[in-house]
């Protein structure tokens, strides 16, 4: 009996060291002992909407804690003892950063875009960043193609028309001065569009019989490039019939399209955004839409925030323009995405774990190529 109980003593010990060795190891159940970091999901709901997500992958690799939902000041609390953040879209500021525990070491964000994470507090903190840079290409190339074709076409006026019980176009049988025209030869200019969702929009463009071309911050040179027409912003914004944003949002983009390039715009352009919203000049874009300066705009983006986009007030005056189509971040949303980029956070999981690597250089606050 003492040996029995001097046995049960020594494990109980070496668990209770384990887990002070380990950040992040909880007590699976009263038997067994995950030895798996633990990771916190602070807003799983994001991604997980409709509980169809299979997070087995995942859960393979860390002993994670989902929330649906966390506020700011939760934060550090929820991530009390976990190595790994993952995150969608939830802005994490240099306070919030600042305040996590010293057990996490890396932030995952579920997605492509980071600018929602402050980079100066990750590398003061010494906490690395993962992004999902390609979980979505198909996703958001073919989101920009039916937001296109749906300019082109008068689809979304007819079909809002319809929905308010506004009947005219079906008794009518034409679309009366609605923008109803085909796209086989007309030019779509591609804003940012040598990244992989901009070359994937140019492929399936091309296929349509449009002209192509595109412009970049990071391309010095005018020209061909990756066999892509590559034009000043200036000659794409004056020359395009649909203008179509493909960058990311950074110090260099924010305000990129003002007054000044809506009115190089043709009077029948439309625009479309399915990056960030803070790319363009909302009050400046809300001028050119009332003043039919442009034909029309299809934002899957906008506001000041990053994504999802914020809620606008009732007020707004995109809601009485008839000229806009507003949808909340949905070009991501579908669901083979949502399963890919949970199961592509895992793979960045294994490989911090690994070896402690991470694709994103706080440094720069570029990709790591």
């Amino acid at each position: 009996m003492r040996a029995a109980h001097t046995f049960l003593l020594l494990a109980s010990c070496r668990a209770d060291m384990l887990r002070r060795l380990v950040p992040g190891l909880r007590r699976a159940s009263t038997k067994t002992m995950s030895t798996k970091p633990k990771c916190v999901m602070l807003n799983a709901a994001r991604l997980d909407f409709d509980g169809r997500i299979d997070f087995a992958r995942l859960e393979q690799v860390v002993d994670i804690e989902r929330f649906d939902k966390t506020q700011p000041e939760d934060v550090a609390a929820r991530c009390e003892g976990a190595q790994i953040i993952v995150n969608k879209e939830m802005p994490l500021s240099k306070e919030t950063i600042a305040s996590l525990p010293d057990s996490v070491k890396l932030i995952c964000e579920a997605g492509t875009g980071y600018n929602n994470v402050d980079l100066d507090a990750c590398q003061a903190k010494g906490v690395s960043l993962s992004n999902v840079p390609t979980y979505a290409t198909e996703a958001m190339a073919h989101m920009a193609i039916t937001s296109l074709m749906a300019c082109s076409c008068s689809l979304w006026q007819q079909a809002a028309a319809f929905g308010c019980g506004d009947f005219q176009y079906l008794e009518q049988c034409h679309p009366g001065d609605l923008t109803h025209v085909e796209l086989h030869g007309k030019t779509l200019g591609l804003v940012g569009g040598l990244g992989t969702i901009g070359k994937q929009v140019a492929a399936i463009a091309s296929a349509l019989g449009m002209k192509v071309v595109a412009s970049s911050s990071r391309m010095a040179a005018i020209g061909q490039q990756n066999g892509m027409e590559v034009v000043s912003l200036d000659e794409l914004l004056e020359t395009s019939d649909f203008v179509s944003i493909h960058c990311p949002l950074n110090a260099n983009t924010k305000g990129l399209i003002g007054r000044v390039e809506l009115a190089k715009m043709k009077p029948t352009a439309f625009l479309i955004n399915t990056a960030r919203g803070s790319i363009i000049d909302q009050e400046a874009l809300v001028e050119a839409l009332s003043s039919k300066q442009i034909a029309g705009a299809a934002l899957d983006v906008f506001g000041e925030g990053s994504a999802p986009p914020p809620a606008l007030p009732s007020s707004h005056p995109f809601y009485s323009l008839d000229n806009v189509m507003l949808t909340p971040h949905i070009g991501w949303q579908r669901l083979e995405s949502r399963q890919r980029v949970v199961d592509m956070v895992a793979d960045n999981c294994v490989s911090f774990l690994k070896d402690g690597s991470s694709n994103i250089d706080l440094r720069t606050g570029l990709p790591r190529k």
